[in-house]
């Protein structure tokens, strides 16, 4: 009995070290995958989505504000098609020329035309470009 004792304390004594072992590599094998960058990194990357939402919120907050500002149109009395489309034009080339800082290349990328088309129109619109 004394025997057959010590061989199962034996195989208990191995079986508790081996799933120590396992649980030490695989403790470490979690910190490997999540070192302390990685979760700087997730912070960063939340704070980057967090400003670029806040950012579309003020540009769609800016847009709001400046469509209230525009006169309602008097179909009945007639209007001028080439006109509006003009101050249309007009409006959203300032908006994404101040997105940008007067950057005509990035403004151009931001209303998805070429930068020749834009320069042409802030030219035919004489719009200032400060």
């Amino acid at each position: 009995m004394n025997d057959q004792a010590a061989l199962m304390e034996t195989d208990n004594t191995r079986h508790n070290s081996v799933v120590n072992q396992m649980t030490e590599r695989t403790v470490r094998l979690k910190l490997a995958e999540r070192p302390d960058r990685d979760r700087i990194q997730r912070v960063v990357d939340l704070a980057d989505a967090l400003l670029n939402e806040a950012e579309t919120l003020a540009r769609d907050k800016s847009f709001t504000e400046e469509a209230t500002r525009l006169k309602p149109l008097d179909i009945l009395g007639g209007i001028s098609f080439y006109d509006e489309v003009q101050r249309f034009e007009t409006h959203l080339i300032k908006m994404a020329l101040s997105e940008t800082g007067g950057n005509q290349a990035k403004a151009a990328r931001l209303l998805g035309i070429k930068a020749t088309t834009l320069n042409s129109k802030i030219k035919l619109f004489k719009i200032d470009v400060e």
